[in-house]
């Protein structure tokens, strides 16, 4: 285990000791990033984030922001050197699988290439300076691709069906490596899907719960789809920070499934919420086969249990509280929308 270094030798530090400890997270401006800093500053960390030039109102206010980009790379070390963290989240990242079709090159510059370029910058760090750097890597369920075992583990082969998926692949692959090959602190958090009203509004679950607010009050009449049928282990954001943080606190480093258990299809999100809001989804939606996917997953479903066991970690969140939270949320959102247009209606 990585620690401090005299004469060549590493010496663990005792991490559970560490007082005022501080935290790097790239990509801080996403929603995982958001619930991270939240939860992070409430335990007493120092929170730092690195986004691009023009995110910052979307950071969480309780953090630093220092200005730095994934696909270049160039100070990420001094960084390192000016923040001193004893944490580093690597959240930063392409994110939008459909999206990853269009850009594949940049999709694998800033998911792949930017981990290894955060991981050099750790491990640089970490010799030079002799402090020990514990690093998260965010993967993902969607490196499973057409999995021939459901529900997916640690163990279930990846077989990705996407630039943003085989990307996401590569990160993790160089996680386990520079764990294995420089003794580094490095976990993987393979993360299933999970949502949150700070989820971006490009997301199938946001662009449901944003439409459907917005047709209850007249303020949209349609919503455009993709494949209704495909299936998936939605869970909270919130809950997922969580595990995030557990992984660093772990005796030693290690790669760990998050997920809730259970699959629901893009067609039970739209019932859950359209429901919720007294409407009926079909009268309002349309299918649009450029939303499809080149190459399609139909179902992920999550085996959490060896994070369970080791972490103590399990989802709180249920499917139905999610998209009530997120319908709740939008809600008000499109209220605000409606009195300011009524508002510059009434003065026209």
């Amino acid at each position: 285990m990585p620690g401090k270094i005299i004469l060549g030798s590493i010496i663990p530090l005792n991490w559970m000791n560490i007082v005022n400890r501080v935290a790097l997270i790239t990509g801080i401006s996403g929603q995982d990033g958001f619930y991270l800093t939240e939860f992070l500053s409430n335990k007493g960390y120092d929170v730092h984030g690195v986004v691009l030039l023009g995110q910052e109102a979307n950071c969480h206010p309780q953090a630093t922001i220092h200005h730095g980009d994934l696909s270049d790379g160039s100070n990420l070390g001094a960084i390192l050197h000016s923040v001193q963290p004893h944490e580093v989240y690597n959240l930063g990242a392409q994110s939008h699988v459909r999206f990853s079709f269009d850009i594949p090159i940049s999709t694998a510059n800033v998911t792949g290439l930017g981990a290894i370029r955060m991981l050099e910058s750790v491990r640089e760090h970490q010799q030079q300076t002799g402090r020990e750097v514990r690093f998260y890597q965010a993967s993902s369920s969607e490196m499973f691709g057409r999995a021939e075992k459901s529900p997916q583990n640690e163990h279930t082969p990846f077989r990705p069906r996407s630039p943003y998926a085989c990307a996401k692949a590569f990160a993790f692959w160089q996680t386990v490596n520079y764990r294995e090959a420089y003794n580094l602190f490095a976990c993987n958090g393979i993360l299933f899907n999970h949502e949150s009203p700070k989820r971006g509004e490009a997301f199938v679950t946001r662009k449901i719960t944003r439409a459907a607010t917005r047709i209850k009050l007249g303020l949209q009449e349609r919503l455009q789809l993709g494949n209704l049928d495909a299936k998936r282990d939605w869970g909270f954001a919130g809950d997922y920070v969580e595990a995030m943080w557990l992984m660093l606190q772990h005796d030693q480093p290690d790669d760990f499934v998050i997920a809730t258990g259970e699959t629901h299809s893009v067609r039970e999100f739209l019932h859950e919420v359209f429901s919720y809001l007294d409407l009926d989804w079909e009268e309002y939606v349309d299918i649009d086969p450029n939303l499809f996917r080149p190459s399609e997953i139909e179902v992920l479903c999550g085996d959490s249990s060896k994070a369970s066991q080791s972490l103590g970690w399990k989802a709180g969140v249920s499917f139905s509280e999610l998209a009530r939270m997120m319908t709740d949320h939008d809600r008000q959102l499109a209220e605000t929308e409606k009195r300011m247009l009524d508002a510059a209606q009434s003065t026209g």
